[in-house]
């Protein structure tokens, strides 16, 4: 069953008469339940319908609803400010969690990190953080896909279909998973032709509408035909780049029916099959993961249906990329690379699986890639 409560829960712990309503650990309301039972808390940094990263999470969550003993509790618009603390906190004292995904980049240090040192006995898991053993607590733990995967599938079909040999990415910061998916999309690309170019525009925030669009409009204005983008919500690229005739491909979630003979394919999350493996571990008490990483193989990503502008030698070069990299034997990252000022990267010997720890740490744009991370 899916809960959400009308108050404010980030003024929750500061509306109750002080003390009144913190438990202690053995007399959390989901303590008393039924071993299997459960109640899992999300936090999204922006609205659940969205078309994109907080929708990705929330129809994840959905998934949840169809397992027995789990109630949902989800709050929405939680900035990545101490009101996240807030809220954990109160999920855990109102409601009973014992299982919080926090989704937002910005809510793992220090945010989440504190309340893992305050509520030992509460399993938190967070989407993309580095967690590292040794350094952070073992209540915690992160999980991520690697959808540069799905990006590099957007690259193919933006190849075989723009015609000015310039596509665009509109980026919200340059952190290495946002640097991932800016690569993999040209290097798709330019597997159909080596002279294509990709110019990347960097709005800082994963959330300025205003930004986004005018990004947009600088990328097709220079000549870009193809869009893609890595902002929490797509929506805005996708429906100004399609006002103005160019083609786009989506991220996080199927932005198809935003514009529907310009959309090409898109990249998205698979975040049901991901909670749902980790509820049903702690309903059956076993030892959640502090480290999960999955791609297309493992059922953590997807790809949107193929749109009516992919040309039919495009098709079948995507269905043959994509059965290949579902095997698991195929590498985005495959040498020689040079970085866009001349340096190799990754050497001509060199490839890298796709759940390689060094490209969690990835600093770089690729040769054909216009842009810098500075």
């Amino acid at each position: 069953m899916t809960k959400l409560l009308s108050m404010n829960r980030r003024h929750f712990l500061q509306a109750s008469a002080a003390g009144a309503l913190t438990l202690a650990p053995g007399l959390l309301p989901g303590r008393a339940l039924a071993q299997n039972a459960l109640t899992v808390g999300f936090i999204y940094v922006g609205p659940k319908d969205d078309y994109g990263y907080n929708q990705a999470h929330a129809e994840g969550a959905v998934a949840l609803k169809a397992l027995p003993g789990v109630t949902i509790v989800e709050e929405e618009n939680v900035p990545e400010t101490v009101d996240v603390q807030k809220t954990m906190e109160s999920m855990i004292n109102l409601d009973g969690a014992t299982l919080i995904f926090p989704t937002s980049f910005g809510y793992f240090d220090p945010h989440m990190l504190a309340m893992a040192a305050k509520y030992p006995d509460i399993q938190f898991r967070h989407c993309g953080g580095l967690w590292q053993e040794g350094k952070n607590p073992t209540n915690t733990g992160s999980y991520f896909g690697y959808i540069f995967q799905g990006q590099y599938l957007n690259g193919v079909a933006a190849g075989y279909t723009s015609k000015s040999k310039k596509i665009g990415f509109v980026a919200a910061k340059p952190i290495p998973q946002v640097l991932q998916n800016i690569n993999a999309f040209l290097l798709g690309a330019r597997s159909v032709d080596p002279s294509i170019t990709c110019q990347v525009i960097f709005t800082g925030e994963w959330s300025l509408a205003v930004k986004e669009a005018e990004a947009t409009n600088a990328l097709i204005d220079q000549g870009a035909d193809v869009i893609t983008c890595h902002v929490d919500s797509p929506k805005v690229v996708v429906e100004t780049a399609a006002g103005r005739g160019a083609f786009v491909c989506g991220y996080h979630a199927n932005q198809g029916p935003l514009a529907p003979e310009k959309y090409l394919t898109g990249a998205e999350w698979a975040w049901g099959n991901v909670y749902t493996d980790f509820v049903k571990k702690a309903q059956a008490g076993e030892k959640l993961g502090n480290f999960v990483r999955g791609g297309l193989k493992d059922g953590f990503v997807k790809m949107s249906p193929l749109g009516p502008a992919v040309p039919a030698e495009g098709r079948t070069k995507f269905d043959a990329t994509l059965a290949e990299m579902m095997t698991g034997k195929f590498s985005v990252f495959k040498g020689p690379i040079k970085d866009n000022k001349g340096n190799v990267v990754v050497a001509a010997d060199k490839s890298y699986a796709e759940d390689a720890i060094e490209l969690e740490s990835m600093g770089y744009l690729v040769e054909g890639v216009v842009g810098s991370t500075a």
